[in-house]
């Protein structure tokens, strides 16, 4: 049946070894040139027996015009446009016109061919086991560039994935927001992006996983991040040189950095983490030491209700978030001082917990005192993953 079809077929089309071998893909094993020149060879056996002349391999292919000669030039344009590219592993794709997709599409329908496959998905794997043996890289799931090749024109398209970073950031200094704001010279965000644009080559983006206020500092064990690194031409930098750059600044310090998944990005950037405070309280009618412990017991453990804070209204859906306090100490300073070192859900704004921030968070440290009282210092000493 094979043979019988293909010989209909090539008494009216002029197909090479490539095109001929497709039409049966999904038959047997080895390439569709190999494919389609055992069916030529085989057919014309058949044709001599029966005093026929051999239907040879055209000069050219009326359906692909013999793209697949052009693989080795190809392989050189892609070579070329990424030459100054660092990568290991690639995909390729393959914009083929309308026309010849429809002509290949028209010949199935002809002849009731349900064992083909498209033109694009053979020549994407022959042009890329050719690109792989010249240059030693590996074709991947998730690879490092992608290229779309427009076969007739040469056109190369060199599409770069990003590269992801983890890390975790302690901010040392008051007065940095984390992201860029008018007014202030650096954020954060400036701070890391700056050594990892330039040492990845590529565009930065910082994603915190949430963010401390601009008169916060971020202490302990730091806060986690990502930086994605777009178009990067460089994958594969010195990691703790990057730190040590970010670090020099005295302003922020970067830990425990490490490449990671798109998967893993997300996974950090969404994760609830629990979050360990210390607040400098001030009262101005007057504190005790009694009264600063009879705080902290009340608050460990309490179910915080609060309404989204009135300095934040503009920029943030105004809901009521309910929220706990794990812990809680106190250390009484003077008459009108004291710290409180909390443990709370992440996404609870201590100084309106403090504060009770016009009766929109309940209870709050004012409540438990029964005289007003605000956070005149905070630090965020810890992120907690458990």
């Amino acid at each position: 049946m094979i043979i019988e079809t293909a010989g209909r077929i090539l008494e009216s089309h002029e197909l090479c070894d490539h095109c001929l071998g497709r039409l049966f893909a999904k038959l047997g094993r080895g390439t569709n040139e190999e494919r389609g020149r055992a069916i030529r060879f085989v057919l014309n056996m058949e044709r001599s027996a029966r005093g026929l002349a051999p239907i040879k391999e055209p000069d050219g292919c009326e359906l692909c015009g013999n793209v697949f000669e052009r693989i080795s030039e190809l392989v050189e344009a892609m070579r070329k446009a990424s030459e100054d590219i660092e990568f290991e592993t690639f995909l390729v794709g393959s914009r083929f016109p309308e026309e010849i997709r429809g002509e290949e599409g028209a010949i199935w329908e002809e002849f009731g061919i349900e064992t083909a496959e498209p033109i694009n998905r053979e020549f994407n794997r022959e042009l890329g086991k050719a690109f792989g043996r010249v240059t030693g890289k590996e074709t991947a799931g998730n690879p490092d560039v992608v290229f779309i090749v427009e076969p007739y024109s040469g056109k190369i398209e060199l599409q770069i994935n990003p590269v992801y970073v983890y890390g975790r950031y302690r901010k040392l200094v008051r007065g940095i927001p984390q992201t860029p704001l008018p007014g202030f010279e650096d954020s954060v965000a400036s701070i890391i992006c700056r050594a990892f644009s330039k040492a990845f080559g590529g565009k930065c983006v910082f994603k915190g996983a949430g963010r401390e206020d601009v008169d916060v500092r971020m202490l302990g064990n730091g806060r986690p991040f990502v930086v994605e690194i777009k178009r990067p031409r460089r994958r594969r930098p010195d990691l703790n040189a990057i730190e040590g750059e970010i670090n020099a600044s005295g302003k922020v310090e970067v830990l425990n950095l490490r490449s990671i998944s798109p998967k893993e990005a997300e996974e950090v950037l969404t994760r609830n983490h629990r979050k360990e405070y210390l607040a400098l309280v001030r009262v101005d009618d007057g504190v005790t030491p009694e009264e600063a412990e009879d705080v902290a017991e009340k608050l460990e453990g309490l179910e915080i209700r609060q309404r989204t804070p009135w300095r934040v209204r503009k920029a943030r859906a105004d809901k009521v978030r309910v929220r706990r306090v794990h812990r809680a100490e106190a250390r009484w300073l003077d008459e009108k001082h004291f710290e409180l070192r909390l443990v709370t859900d992440g996404g609870l704004y201590i100084k309106e917990l403090v504060s009770g921030d016009r009766g929109r968070t309940k209870p709050s440290v004012s409540d438990l005192l029964g005289k007003s009282a605000w956070c005149e210092r905070l630090d965020v000493l810890n992120i907690l993953d458990h």
